[in-house]
Order: C-alpha cells, then structure tokens, then sequence
C-alpha cells in the first residue's frame, strides 16, 4: 500500500467511527480493510493524536473507540457489565446521585469500576463523597478529579478502643487530594491523575505539532520492506514514530523485528535491541533502519563476525 495512503486510512478510520460510534477494532479493521494489528497500530496512532477516546469498558479484551461528545453513546453497550457493575449501573441511572457511604460495600466497590458512567463529586460545603450518573446535567458541586479508590485499613485509635472494643477492620475512601493542579489526562482510562488545591489560573501548554506524515511513512517503509524480504508479521510489539518492534517469521523461524526511525544506528542501538529482544522470550533479532550503521559500528561488526569467544586469561 503506498505510504501517501495512509492519511486516508486515517481519515476512513475517524469517519466510520463518527458515523457509527463507539466501534471495536475489529469492525473498524473491517471497514477500513486492514488487519487486525495494523488497524490497532493506526488507533494507537489516532489516539495519541487525540482525535479519538477510548472506553474503560471492555468488550471481551478490547476497549470501545469513540470521538469526544459520543460518550452517552456508551450506554448502548452497558449490557456487557458484570453482574455486580450492572447492578451498580442499574442503580445509580435510576437515582442520578447516590451518596458513597450508604451504599453496601459491593456496590461501592462495583460503582468505581464503571469509570465510563459514574462521576465523583462532592457538593459545596461538604466532605461527603458522591456519585452522579454521567448524562445527569451538573449543578454546583466539587468534580474530583481522581477516581476515588475503596481500600482495607485497621481503624486504629478510634472511638470503638475508647468504648473498650476491639478495632475492626473498616473499608476507608481515599478521598485526600494531591497538592498541584495539573491537567495531564490518562489517555487508555481518561482518568485525572491530580486534582486542585488551589484554584489558580494555569498557563496552558500548546502541545507540539506532530509529524503524522512522517510517522507514517516509516510505519509503511517497514511494511514494504517485509514484503520484499518474504518476511511474515506475526505481532505488533510497540509501535511510536521513533521505533517498531514485531514479532515476525522468517523462513519458518520466529524472530524480533526492531525498526528504528534514524539513519544510523550505533552500538547503543543494537545493545537496547538486543535487549528489547531478551524482553521477549530472548528470540534472535532483526535490526532496520532508515540509512545504514555509522562507519565504527560496521567495523566492529565485521570484526566480531567470526569471533569465536573472548576469554580471560587467568
């Protein structure tokens, strides 16, 4: 496939999932007439450009695709919840707002792990935590910023010692929030990871023009180049506009396939693939690039071609 195709992959991809919403890889690899791997290798690239979100729900083992402003859309799919989620879905659309400490210990746990539907919040004045279901219309209330997580702690000193009772173990929300404001965003959960102490009016950070183009024009280099080394794809690895690493098949043997984004590669290089090939189950490597070694790295590897072994002498 030419590598002047894939801004329009790209933009089949973004149409489809607008016109259909929220969509599994697998429909999408469908309609745009890609395999299953590179169709997830242009939705990691989708998404770090942040054109489109993803769900915290799964379908099976894979995550819904959606663009902003179709997250309502995600109620169609709350069928695939489990039954302890689904009771706390079920409840929480029929209340709007539930208040955390009233509810049984299952269902608090179950509410937090259905981040797509359930919203924290606390009302003005008030330290209790509280949930709203994500299409009820927001009033003036505290949004907190990190999901707030159920842990086990000994109660410790507590009123039950000063009545001569022994401490029981209690279920404790973290509910303390972290000092800076920032406004970084978990891109797989769109989870906050910090929340406000002080309302103070921010800079706002112009994120860096990405070079799509060039990105994908060194993910299509090394599709063509499999092509014309008969070499089969098995697995995408990791996949970034500096590096790809497959698992792939040549002649019947299963090998690393580490691509780097430069012109020359240097020691440095082939050590962090040789690495990178130990992390996966230490299978021979490939090494591609864009250019070739610099000139002391072609030496020393002509010169270690037919080294046997260095050893000590003792």
């Amino acid at each position: 496939m030419p590598a002047q195709d894939t801004s329009q992959i790209k933009e089949k991809i973004v149409s489809f999932i607008k016109r259909t919403g929220p969509s599994l890889p697998v429909h999408i690899a469908k309609e745009a007439g890609l395999s299953i791997l590179f169709a997830s290798a242009f939705l990691s690239e989708i998404l770090s450009e942040k054109i489109i979100k993803t769900s915290n729900m799964r379908i099976g083992s894979s995550a819904l695709y959606f663009v902003p402003g179709q997250e309502r859309m995600l109620e169609r799919f709350a069928h695939h919840l489990k039954s302890k989620e689904k009771e706390a879905f079920n409840l929480l659309k029929e209340k709007g707002t539930l208040k955390d400490s009233e509810q049984e210990p299952a269902i608090r746990v179950a509410i937090r792990e259905i981040k797509d539907f359930a919203i924290p919040f606390r009302k003005s004045g008030s330290e209790d935590l509280e949930w709203r279901f994500f299409n009820v219309p927001e009033k003036e209330r505290e949004i907190l910023p990190e999901f707030p997580k159920i842990q086990e702690e000994p109660q410790g000193e507590s009123q039950q010692q000063k009545r001569g009772e022994a401490p029981q173990k209690i279920l404790k929300v973290q509910e303390e929030l972290p000092r800076e404001v920032q406004s970084k965003q978990n891109q797989e959960l769109g989870i906050f990871d910090n929340s406000i102490e002080n309302p103070k009016v921010q800079k706002v950070r112009k994120p860096k023009k990405k070079n799509s183009q060039k990105e994908n024009n060194f993910f299509m280099k090394v599709k063509e180049s499999l092509v014309k080394k008969s070499i089969e794809l098995s697995d995408i690895l990791v996949f970034n506009k500096n590096e790809i690493i497959l698992r792939v098949q040549e002649r019947g043997n299963e090998k690393i396939l580490v691509a780097y984004n430069k012109r020359r590669i240097s020691e440095g290089d082939i050590i962090k693939a040789s690495k990178r090939a130990e992390e996966f189950d230490n299978l021979p490597y490939i090494i591609l690039n864009t250019g070739t070694p610099l000139k002391r790295t072609g030496d020393l590897l002509k010169a270690i071609k037919n080294l046997s072994s260095i050893e000590e002498i003792e």
